[in-house]
């Protein structure tokens, strides 16, 4: 047992220790206002701690009111406010209540800086959202939208922007952008600001394919009368510090992620290179978009292509034919005498059929290029019912056609890759497989949709016979194509007897977009938020 002097002396020891403990303490009134703060806690306050004594604290004191948790490994039981300096950039605090069991309402809060650690954790989590929106179908322009979004939302930044180079006209243009409004006018007056002299730092990030940071860039731009036509403009966010990253692209720099900071907000090594790793997941979003339309190019050739050969072997040839027969007739209205009626029937007659036939295989061709609604909600299903209608009107050939329920929740680009599976297949029946009959079937089958296009003509081993070429004939590089870009199959096997089956399997759950309105994180006007 100690005496009262040693009671003394612990009580001031206890209170040394608080005062230099490495987490801040606060003692607080029943009312929630601080009545003394140790030193480590007027430091993450941000005040001395006699300049807090009688403040309303942040913390959260009423049993029924929920703060929102801390989300930290270390203790889950703790609580998060954030917390405005009078003079510095906003933190975010975690803290515990304890509250005194003398009646007085007194309570010890215990408190922590955590807004390094709750940052890098958005970080964390920001990189792994824009990484799952990269593995969506959507546009580029909205997928970079999404990732200004997140790169705003994650360090609580004034404006992000980014930026793309065109691989031809080597311009830079506004692609994805959150916290600026859209102001048509920004790149004459961004000209004109570079023509009076002005230091465009995103250029130098591009020159030098090196992240920039400039601390205090508002101020410098602010009175520098260089900038004057953007002044305005500019002085709508409030922002402090600029920073600038390239999008590097196999060693080529294609644009920039420039990012705005928030007034007292530090641009450190940390901020830095998480820039850089969003300004990475900007590239593989674009380098993707560009794969995809050189992709998109080959199939179009491939396809005009083929709309060529059709041309010269059908409706080049049967009108070939048409003026055969009008030259006929010519020659016969040349000659001496009265023109036999049968004859000039018999002409006639074959020039009506002639062109016919062309009308209905150019209505085909229009057709098969532009079908009127196969990306829109059971589109699939009525241009496949129009195609088999017209091929048989034009060929004579006999369908069986099976179309199951749910394909009217199928639409957009999938829609219409898969129209062009179909199409193709049938295209090389007619072309190919000299068959009298075709059976269709489309369905959905649990999480996949499934088309089989059987034929009971020559099949595979015939027309590799007469073709140098058969799978280029039957046009299977493009089918499977089309059908990979959304993690489907295409396969060709002869069946038992005779003929071939085309299989088509596109997985639902692999990118194939359902009937829902698509979720915009931020707007995506023609011309999005701009930037020095």
């Amino acid at each position: 047992m100690g005496t009262s002097g040693d009671g003394d002396l612990h009580e001031a020891t206890w209170a040394r220790l608080a005062l230099d403990a490495p987490d801040g303490l606060a003692v607080v009134d029943a009312a929630g206002r601080f009545l003394c703060v140790n030193r480590t806690g007027a430091r993450v306050l941000g005040a001395a701690g006699q300049d807090l004594a009688g403040i309303t604290t942040p913390f959260q004191l009423a049993h029924n009111v929920a703060a929102e948790p801390a989300g930290l490994f270390d203790d889950p039981g703790e609580q998060v406010i954030r917390w405005q300096p009078p003079n510095g950039a906003r933190r975010e605090l975690a803290y515990r209540v304890q509250r005194s069991s003398d009646g007085t309402g007194v309570s010890l809060i215990s408190f922590r800086d955590v807004t390094d650690e709750r940052r890098r954790l958005r970080r964390i989590a920001a990189v792994a959202r824009t990484a799952a929106k990269l593995a969506t179908q959507g546009s580029l322009s909205a997928t970079l939208d999404a990732l200004a979004y997140e790169v705003l939302q994650t360090d609580a930044l004034a404006g992000v922007q980014i930026l793309t180079v065109d691989d031809d006209s080597r311009v830079l243009r506004i692609m994805g952008s959150a916290g600026f409004r859209h102001w048509p006018g920004f790149f004459d007056a961004l000209l004109e600001c570079r023509e009076r002299g002005a230091s465009l730092k995103m250029l130098d990030a591009l020159r030098q394919t090196e992240p920039i940071v400039v601390p205090h860039r508002w101020q410098t731009i602010r009175e520098d009368p260089r900038w004057e036509p953007l002044i305005e403009y500019l002085g709508e966010l409030r922002w402090d510090s600029f920073a600038s990253v390239p999008l590097i692209i196999r060693g080529r720099p294609a644009g920039v992620l420039n990012a705005y900071f928030a007034p007292g907000q530090d641009v450190g090594a940390r901020t830095v290179e998480f820039l850089v790793a969003m300004a990475e997941q900007a590239v593989i979003a674009v380098d993707y978009a560009s794969l995809m339309e050189r992709e998109r190019d080959v199939v179009r050739r491939q396809e005009r292509q083929r709309l060529a050969r059709d041309l010269h072997d059908s409706i080049v040839q049967q009108v070939f034919s048409i003026s055969m027969q009008a030259k006929s007739l010519e020659v016969l209205a040349g000659r001496d005498g009265a023109l036999r009626t049968t004859a000039v029937q018999r002409f006639a007659d074959e020039v009506g059929q002639l062109a016919q036939t062309v009308l209905t295989d150019l209505r085909a061709m229009v057709h098969e290029l532009r079908p009127s609604s196969s990306t829109e909600p059971g589109g699939i299903e009525e241009s496949v019912r129009a195609l088999v209608e017209s091929t048989t009107n034009r060929t004579g050939l006999r369908f069986t056609l099976t179309i199951g329920r749910g394909l009217d929740h199928v639409q957009g680009e999938p829609a219409e890759d898969v129209y062009r599976i179909l199409a193709e297949a049938i295209h090389n029946v007619v072309k190919h497989a000299k068959a009298a009959r075709v059976v269709i079937r489309l369905a959905i089958r649990g999480e996949q949709l499934t088309g089989t296009v059987s034929d009971d003509g020559r099949g595979l081993i015939e027309a590799a016979v007469s073709s140098p070429t058969p799978s280029s004939g039957y046009g299977l590089s493009t089918m499977r194509e089309r059908a990979q870009r959304w993690g489907g199959t295409v396969t060709v096997k002869p069946r038992k007897r005779s003929g071939t089956t085309v299989r088509l399997v596109v997985p639902l759950n692999s990118g194939v977009r359902l009937e829902q309105p698509p979720v915009l994180i931020s707007p995506s006007p023609e011309l999005r938020g701009q930037t020095p």
